[in-house]
């Protein structure tokens, strides 16, 4: 998941456009890109869309971003978007376990009313002070959470804090990334809002593959080609995961737990890592 490209649930006329776009995963987004008075209409766009024959067929990430759990549009949202062709929900303006959990109980509700037998993950948002310093117990609260994805708009523009400089940028970055760790989930990054600054774009990309990231939510689709760029590994990184792993095999067969490659030691977490820089290189897009 490269690039999450943000659909405005109230731009019905963008989906078929945005579905066969160059974006691994698409985010129909029912919380702030939509007004009050649009919600229910964007509601109903998303979940006819999300339900058609076109979505079912496309090889993408279906992502719904609902209204906050607390909000009074939550359980419509639910109730119109719950769908087997929904692969995560994300859920905005979490701040405790306890909020994640009563959410939870929330969607379940849902699975059960509109006769889904797969349970729906979760991609949580982690855009507050508070959430940042508990985002390792969210992400452990429950199984179906599948991620975390940082939103540094909200984090930081309430409370000053300089997104131009990317010491700040790095250390939000490093404590999400270091919680998704811990739970044992993927980090996302999150949105770049200046859509026309290429070169912004691309180095809070670098900086967040480089600590981990598996990609960037993308505002506009000329953010999506930067965001594939950025996350992709290269010919020679995807080299020495296959020297890696074809080392492994021959350590297996000599129970040797570690091993030598490059003129480095290898152990269980390199090859993990390479595993999943290979399984990633053969999924299709």
């Amino acid at each position: 998941m490269r690039s999450k490209l943000f659909v405005p649930g109230a731009r019905p006329e963008l989906f078929a456009k945005a579905l066969a776009g160059e974006a691994d995963a698409l985010s129909f987004d029912l919380e702030d890109a939509v007004a009050e008075e649009r919600k229910a209409v964007a509601r109903q766009a998303v979940a006819d869309f999300v339900a058609s024959a076109a979505v079912a067929q496309a090889a993408k990430v279906v992502i719904v971003r609902t209204n906050a759990p607390d909000s009074p549009h939550f359980a419509p949202d639910l109730a119109a978007i719950v769908h087997p062709a929904v692969a995560l929900i994300n859920l905005p303006k979490i701040e405790s376990p306890e909020a994640l959990l009563a959410a939870v109980a929330m969607i379940e509700h849902a699975e059960r009313a509109n006769g889904l037998d797969r349970p729906i993950g979760l991609l949580v948002n982690i855009e507050t002070p508070r959430a940042l310093a508990d985002a390792a117990r969210i992400a452990g609260a429950h199984p179906r959470v599948a991620g975390l994805q940082l939103g540094l708009g909200d984090l930081f523009e309430p409370h000053g804090i300089d997104r131009t400089d990317p010491r700040n940028v790095h250390a939000a970055m490093f404590a999400l990334r270091m919680a998704a760790a811990q739970a044992g989930v993927f980090a996302m990054d999150g949105a770049f809002a200046a859509f026309d600054d290429d070169a912004g774009y691309t180095g809070e990309a670098c900086m967040a593959r480089r600590l981990g990231f598996v990609g960037k939510s993308c505002v506009h689709p000329r953010q999506v080609p930067l965001a594939n760029a950025a996350f992709a590994a290269s010919e020679a990184e995807l080299a020495a995961a296959r020297r890696i792993v074809a080392a492994a095999e021959v350590a297996r067969t000599q129970s040797r737990g570690a091993f030598v490659v490059d003129g480095r030691m290898i152990d269980l977490p390199f090859l993990k890592r390479a595993e999943a820089l290979l399984a990633a290189a053969r999924r299709p897009g």
